[in-house]
């Protein structure tokens, strides 16, 4: 029997055994003696044998739960952080058995998350090395595309060629910008600088920022919200985070069209939302619309490189907020943004 493998266990079954046989000579004596206290003999003796036995099995359990707490506090001590943290299982049966499995899982866990960290670097350090051999290019073709705008002032033709070389090189600048940050954030080598800022003078930044876009395409940017509203966060990163929002409404909106910021705090909250009147999305991409690179085989954007939305939501997720979409085709789209108040107990 496994159960007999451990030398514990088998000390307490001969231990109660042993019990069970003194009392069993024992009254076996008692009634050879045939005495007149024979029965009250024989009650002290059941009486006896169970104290003793309820002694060695308390003993026994008092150790064995001992040996439990020790190892709820170890594993306790991995999870907050400690990946040194063993259980000790230097003993037999099917107890230090599990013992040796979660310790097992333990180093497994160890071994991919350094290689998950190692693979991240790498990403990042690739990427970053991309990057930077990508800015020199760049920059030379955004030079070289100045100079040949200049020479084609006066030939329509190639000026429109130039404005879509442009159109082009700030969309792959763009692309490679969001890569890194993606990146970046994902390997946790960026540190949110969080301080107490004021809703309505991020959301002014914003508003300006689309200013002149917005009367280009003849389009109204609207704010609302209570002027004393704050936010802990790092304005800069959640100043993008908006603007992603906002220049996807912009770009899925037709002239004439309306954007609204609006944000409230309630008792446990600030809320920010954004919404426009533009074509909506379909309702079998909006569990999509968060993944990178996603482009829907609905929308007529080609513009669009599928990251903007995917780094607010890592954004919003790093700033310990939820981000929703409702949306309904033809009549427009609103993306919400709750972050929690911290609460003083």
């Amino acid at each position: 029997m496994k159960i007999l493998v451990d030398k514990k266990i088998k000390a307490l079954f001969c231990k109660i055994v042993v019990c069970i046989l003194g009392y069993a000579l024992l009254s076996l004596t008692i009634v050879v003696l045939n005495s007149d206290y024979m029965m009250l003999y024989l009650f002290l003796c059941v009486l006896g044998m169970f104290i003793a036995i309820i002694g060695v099995c308390y003993g026994h359990f008092k150790k064995q739960d001992e040996i439990m707490e020790n190892a709820a506090a170890k594993i306790t001590e991995y999870i907050s952080g400690n990946k040194e943290a063993r259980i000790p299982c230097d003993g037999e049966g099917e107890m230090y058995r599990l013992f040796h499995e979660v310790n097992l899982l333990a180093s497994i866990l160890n071994a991919n998350a350094e290689n998950e960290h190692r693979s991240k670097q790498f990403l990042k350090n690739t990427i970053s090395d991309i990057s930077h051999q990508l800015k020199t290019p760049l920059t030379a073709l955004n030079i070289y595309n100045g100079l040949i705008q200049e020479e084609a002032e006066r030939m329509p033709e190639i000026q429109e060629f130039v404005m879509l070389s442009e159109k082009e090189l700030d969309r792959i600048e763009t692309l490679v910008q969001n890569l890194l940050k993606i990146t970046k954030l994902d390997v946790g080598s960026i540190v949110f600088e969080k301080t107490l800022e004021n809703v309505p003078d991020m959301m002014k930044e914003v508003e300006m920022h689309f200013a002149y876009r917005a009367k280009e395409e003849r389009k109204e940017l609207v704010l609302s919200g209570d002027e004393n509203i704050s936010l802990f966060c790092d304005r800069s990163w959640m100043i993008e985070a908006i603007e992603n929002i906002v220049k996807n409404a912009f770009d899925h909106t037709n002239s004439e069209a309306f954007i609204h910021i609006q944000w409230k705090q309630s008792a446990s909250l600030v809320q920010i939302s954004i919404k426009d009147n533009g074509c909506g999305i379909h309702q079998e991409d909006l569990h999509h619309i968060f993944k990178r690179f996603y482009r829907s085989r609905f929308s007529k954007d080609t513009q669009g490189i599928g990251l903007g939305l995917s780094l607010t939501k890592i954004i919003v997720e790093e700033h310990n907020g939820t981000i929703d979409v409702d949306s309904e085709l033809g009549m427009g789209t609103t993306f919400i943004i709750n972050f929690l108040i911290p609460t003083k107990l």
